[in-house]
């Protein structure tokens, strides 16, 4: 096993986590009640952003492991 692949699986590996928080920080940035049959939404738009942020970096990094793996293989 070469560097290049250990590279891309440790690249694949680190973006789950990273679209993982960044999932859970969108969920955690909205909310929304029912108070006598009117919703109330209140969301924090600069935590889901830092959240689209987060996802956005997981698939540029889950793409570039792919690439490396990928890469390494032939």
């Amino acid at each position: 096993m070469n560097a290049t692949k250990i590279i891309g699986i440790l690249l694949i590996v680190i973006s789950l986590g990273v679209g993982y928080i960044g999932v859970n920080r969108i969920a955690d940035s909205t909310k929304e009640i029912n108070f006598l049959g009117i919703k109330i939404d209140a969301s924090n738009e600069s935590g889901q952003m830092q959240g689209f942020i987060y996802v956005g970096l997981a698939i540029v990094l889950f793409g570039g492991g792919l690439y490396a793996v990928n890469k390494s293989g032939k």
